[in-house]
């Protein structure tokens, strides 16, 4: 049997960039998603709730090392949590920063996985022409809004902009004065940072809350020994957390989810299908 290669491959669409290597992705991806059916009781049956998702609009991440990784939101991560939320009776919407589409990182698609991909196009329209986050804010943000949740999914994209986003800070500041869900998971609490824009890091929002996120260690290591990043990134997750006050849970990544008070998160995308239990869930608790 032929070694799979260890090399970054080089993307053909953008000049210095590379996608993971054939070896990473043979332990990184799968066809076919751990989702087992729904675990929730009743669904909600009506139209007044929704969450909304802010997604990644960025394919390329730079490096230390200046090159580029050709990434995106990880379609697991972002799938999987929808898969429940919708079929537990919530419309969700989506929005990135420019409005213009989701990234996603097609690699990673599992592309024999009905239930997800069925999921997938039905939300493909939305994720091809998003609202732009500044747009709709107002609304979100409303004393009537129809929003219980914001989600945001992981991938390395969600380091690009939406970490220094005040667009993003609004939306959290407002789910935290509210007492709205924030679900997210693996690279996605970088979000989290949006928060800290501004403020004295003794104002931090998040401060002592308890959270799962990817861990520093797998991107500082083997995330580049076998080849699934092109280089060391520019800045770490959860140094970044934790240096703002944050409790970061996981060690490394076996599927753990954690809620602290409305904040559900999870630490890879070994940990989609737990987290979108545990979102339709807590969100059916709230629904009227």
């Amino acid at each position: 049997m032929t070694e799979l290669n260890k090399q970054p491959v080089p993307d053909r669409a953008e000049h210095n960039a590379f996608f993971p290597s054939d070896y990473s992705l043979s332990l990184y991806t799968t066809k076919v998603s751990d989702f087992d059916g729904f675990k929730f009781e009743k669904a909600y049956q009506g139209k007044k709730h929704k969450v909304l998702m802010i997604a990644s609009d960025e394919r390329y991440l730079e490096m230390k090392n200046g090159k580029l990784f050709s990434t995106g939101n990880h379609p697991i991560e972002t799938l999987l949590p929808m898969l429940h939320i919708h079929h537990a009776g919530f419309e969700i919407d989506v929005a990135t920063l420019s409005g213009n589409a989701v990234k996603l990182e097609m690699w990673a698609m599992p592309t024999e996985d009905k239930a997800v991909m069925d999921l997938y196009h039905t939300y493909l329209p939305k994720l091809q022409n998003p609202s732009k986050l500044a747009d709709i804010l107002a609304d979100v943000t409303a004393e009537n809004s129809p929003y219980l949740a914001v989600f945001i999914p992981g991938g390395h994209a969600a380091l690009h902009a939406i970490p220094f986003s005040r667009e993003v800070k609004s939306v959290l500041n407002w789910a935290l004065a509210q007492d709205k869900h924030i679900i997210t998971l693996c690279h996605g609490p970088a979000a989290l940072l949006a928060a800290a824009a501004d403020e004295n890091v003794e104002n931090y929002p998040f401060k002592d809350y308890e959270i799962c996120v990817f861990p520093d260690a797998l991107d500082e290591g083997a995330n580049i020994e076998i080849g699934y990043m092109p280089g060391k990134l520019q800045w770490l997750l959860a140094e970044k957390l934790i240096q703002l006050g944050v409790k970061v849970m996981n060690e490394g990544i076996s599927g753990q989810v954690h809620q602290d008070r409305k904040l559900l998160t999870g630490d890879s995308p070994l940990a989609s299908n737990a987290l979108g239990i545990l979102a339709a869930n807590e969100l059916l608790k709230v629904a009227e």
